[in-house]
């Protein structure tokens, strides 16, 4: 592995209360992920190998990207996200915890749900933590493992688990990760010494010029 770069889907439903409902672009979200492609073609960069999840919001993302202009798309169903409104509602079933209805209440939130499925609380979900923290490392350590960049797009939760597993982070940084990745942002990681090194977070550089501010959206 040359490098390793994860791009984070583009806006979604911000609206949603499920899964299903969540899992498609805002016109926000295409024109967020098109200004991305063309700043990548701009730089220069090129990449042998691309993934996506199989969410349609990861497809979405990677096709307005351009991410196939020059080689095939490879999904797997690893690089998904975690069922975080399933996980939300089992918290509100079995703790009366709110379902969080606007961005304060779900950064408040979000820190608790992650803690109490990582403890193995919650019941009838439909993934369990240690599961998806295994499915998360198995497809990681296989891109990384692969020759050539690699391109990988996925979801916030999937892309906060690998840095939580590259800068061994708590429950309480995870979650912070969680929160902070923003959409279509950009995270790097090089080996080094035989190990993937993270060198670039959330960068989101078809998003800095003040006309473009505005596209600056984690939810």
């Amino acid at each position: 592995m040359s490098n390793m770069t994860l791009i984070r889907h583009g806006q979604a439903n911000s609206s949603a209360q499920d899964e299903a409902s969540y899992d498609k672009l805002s016109e926000l979200g295409h024109q967020q992920a098109r200004w991305l492609g063309a700043h990548l073609r701009q730089s220069g960069e090129s990449y042998q190998r691309v993934y996506c999840g199989t969410m349609q919001r990861h497809q979405e993302t990677a096709e307005s990207m351009g991410a196939a202009a020059h080689c095939e798309i490879q999904t797997d169903a690893r690089l998904n996200e975690f069922p975080y409104f399933s996980l939300a509602q089992a918290m509100q079933r079995q703790f009366n915890h709110p379902m969080p209805t606007n961005r304060e209440g779900f950064a408040a939130s979000i820190p608790k749900v992650l803690a109490a499925w990582e403890a193995g609380e919650l019941e009838n979900i439909p993934e369990r933590h240690d599961a998806f923290s295994q499915r998360v490392r198995s497809v990681i350590d296989e891109i990384a493992a692969g020759q050539g960049p690699a391109l990988v797009v996925s979801s916030g939760g999937l892309i906060s688990t690998v840095l939580r597993h590259s800068l061994d982070l708590t429950v309480q940084g995870w979650a912070g990760m969680c929160l902070a990745i923003m959409n279509t942002s950009v995270h790097r990681w090089h080996r080094v010494l035989d190990r993937p090194l993270l060198t670039q977070f959330n960068a989101i550089p078809h998003l800095e010029t003040p006309d473009r501010h505005y596209a600056q959206t984690h939810l």
